[in-house]
């Protein structure tokens, strides 16, 4: 598989290239648009139990779709549902990734996405307390809100992160979560004021927008309610 990005950073979308027969993983809801004869066949990926994990608590997909080219190769358009930009991790089969929800978009048929238990930390954090776990070798596809920043961590030092501005991080990174200010315990309904201390080394990649703070702008503006 090849990735192709166009209209980044603003309105990324990516064009998964495939060689005859070839499969790939790609999060449902996220197909843009194929080339024709591409096949797709929907699986609760991982087991039943794990996608409803994904789907009830992570907030993702129950399903994940599995595009197939035919015999003469094909492609797949794959786009977020946030403005923003797209990141391509290369996995090398030793090193995997952890993705916060939303952020995972496809992946190439040898990584394998699974459900990952994010800890409290994430849950109180207000993303989910499941995580998208990628490993294996081959390229995924990661996307963010806004503009991306990759963080990249020498061993020993440290970093701050504000929880709704995670998009993904290594295996090797440590993190821990924390109030940034005493006292206020709505923060761990709403995760504000709640934030993120990794540990190097590796990579935090992170988004410069908020979807968090959106929601809320939106709800503050009454455009959030259902009509």
């Amino acid at each position: 598989m090849q990735v192709r990005t166009r209209h980044t950073p603003s309105y990324g979308v990516a064009r998964l290239v495939l060689a005859p027969a070839e499969p790939v993983l790609v999060e449902s809801g996220s197909m843009l648009a194929t080339s024709y004869g591409v096949t797709v066949e929907a699986r609760a990926q991982g087991g039943v139990l794990k996608s409803l994990a994904r789907a009830a608590l992570g907030g993702e997909s129950f399903h994940v779709s599995t595009f197939t080219a035919p015999q003469q190769g094909g492609w797949v358009d794959v786009a977020p549902q946030l403005p923003g930009d797209l990141n391509v991790l290369e996995l090398d089969g030793r090193v995997g990734w952890c993705a916060t929800k939303g952020n995972w978009l496809a992946a190439a048929s040898t990584v394998r996405p699974d459900t990952q238990w994010g800890g409290f930390r994430s849950l109180f954090g207000g993303e989910g307390g499941f995580l998208t776990h990628l490993s294996g070798q081959g390229s995924a596809i990661v996307s963010c809100y806004g503009a991306l920043d990759v963080v990249t961590l020498q061993p020993g030092e440290y970093v701050t992160i504000d929880t709704g501005h995670v998009v993904a991080y290594a295996d090797t990174v440590q993190s821990r979560l924390r109030q940034l200010h005493q006292g206020a315990a709505q923060s761990l309904k709403s995760g504000e004021g709640l934030v993120f201390d990794f540990a190097g080394p590796g990579q935090v990649l992170t988004q410069t927008r908020n979807p968090r703070a959106l929601v809320s702008w939106l709800k503050a503006n009454g455009l959030g309610a259902q009509r």
